[in-house]
């Protein structure tokens, strides 16, 4: 892979250089990818920004599948929307289609963020309560 250039793509995609893989396929985590685990350092991750900078292949090559399967603590972001022609609803249907990812997935996804948002830790808990469990639980139930 080759280095994005600064500025663009979300660059919690490159954790995946501290993963190896042992010779059964069990992937393991370096020091630094492990650290971030452990400590739910969120790893921003944006699909279509990250092929358009080469940071991924494709988007069923992108490292979020890993990462996410690794309980690493992922966000899907648009990165730059304009540049990259894309939408938080298009970075999902792109998921969805690669990885089978679905509406429970996208509730973890939303989890993570606002667990990572910068503000205060009470008001990420009242978000994550009163607004995206509902939301994902009507959803489900329809």
């Amino acid at each position: 892979m080759r280095d994005p250039p600064n500025g663009h793509g979300g660059y919690g995609v490159r954790i995946i250089d501290d993963i190896a893989f042992s010779s059964d396929g069990e992937a393991e985590l370096g020091r630094l990818a492990a650290y971030v685990r452990d400590r739910r350092i969120p790893l921003e991750m944006c699909p279509s920004s990250n092929l358009q900078t080469g940071a991924a292949p494709s988007i069923a090559d992108h490292p979020i599948g890993l990462l996410t399967q690794l309980r690493l603590r992922v966000t899907v972001n648009t990165d730059n929307r304009l540049m990259s022609g894309t939408s938080m609803t298009r970075e999902l249907a792109l998921l969805a289609d690669a990885f089978g990812y679905d509406l429970p997935d996208f509730r973890g996804f939303a989890i993570n963020t606002m667990q990572s948002a910068f503000i205060p830790f009470d008001e990420r808990l009242t978000i994550i309560g009163n607004v995206i469990k509902p939301w994902y639980a009507d959803q489900l139930k329809a």
